[in-house]
This record gives structure tokens, C-alpha cells and sequence, in this order.
């Protein structure tokens, strides 16, 4: 009778529950921001919506204003990592260049420039409406 001592790599590791599992999704989700900080064009919209949100405060904007502005901001952080993932992981499978590869990312860039859009015509219709 012999035991096998080697380590199995092809496992996955064991899922955790309860409040492991939220401190765990929390970590990872920290982590991702962290990758995300990493990027120049996030972090110019970051920079882009706080100043938005400081003319809002400027021009005695609404507590809903505030609120429906931070809600498209959220979307377009989201937008913009999801973008970044799809770039991650296109370069990873497809580091040649390829027609593939292009429209990908062409996806994931019009998907943020939508968001930038929608971010920047709602903050127009709040300055438009105070004046």
C-alpha cells in the first residue's frame, strides 16, 4: 500500500462560505481596483467626474443630481474594467495582431465611450437647468 503524496494542481481551491467568502470577494474586488488605478484613462475619468461632482456642489446641484451622477459614474468605473479584462484578456489569447482581437477591443472601447457620453450629458442637463 503506498501513498501518494503529491499536490493535485489541477484543483480548484475549496470555496469559501459565510463571512470568509464576503471578506474573500472584498479582497478580490480591492484588487481589482488597484489593477484598474493602474490605468491612464480611468484614471482620467475618475479626475473628470469628481470635478464634476465639485461644480455640481458649486452650482447648488440636487441631493438626486448628486445621486444619479455617482450612479453613472459607478457605470462607467464598472464599463471601464470590464473594458480593461476584455483588452487582458484578448492580449493574452491573441498576442498577434488579428481582426479578432481589434473588435474586441473596438466593443469595449465604444461600450465606454457610451458611458462617457451618458456622464457627460447628464452633467450638461444639471448645468444647463441651474442657469
Amino acid at each position: 500500500m503506498s501513498l501518494d503524496l503529491s499536490l493535485d494542481r489541477t484543483a480548484a481551491p475549496q470555496k469559501k462560505r459565510g463571512a470568509g467568502h464576503l471578506f474573500a470577494a472584498a479582497r478580490y474586488s480591492f484588487g481589482g481596483f488597484r489593477r484598474i488605478l493602474g490605468e491612464t484613462a480611468f484614471r482620467h475619468e475618475l479626475m473628470a467626474g469628481g470635478a464634476l461632482l465639485g461644480v455640481f456642489a458649486l452650482i447648488g446641484a440636487s441631493p438626486l443630481d448628486f445621486l444619479v451622477q455617482i450612479v453613472l459614474m459607478l457605470v462607467l468605473m464598472a464599463g471601464e474594467a470590464l473594458n480593461t479584462a476584455i483588452e487582458v484578456i484578448v492580449d493574452r489569447v491573441s498576442p498577434e495582431i488579428s481582426d479578432f482581437a481589434k473588435q474586441a477591443k473596438d466593443l469595449g472601447s465604444f461600450a465606454v465611450f457610451c458611458l462617457i457620453l451618458a456622464n457627460c450629458g447628464y452633467g450638461a442637463v444639471v448645468l444647463l437647468r441651474a442657469f
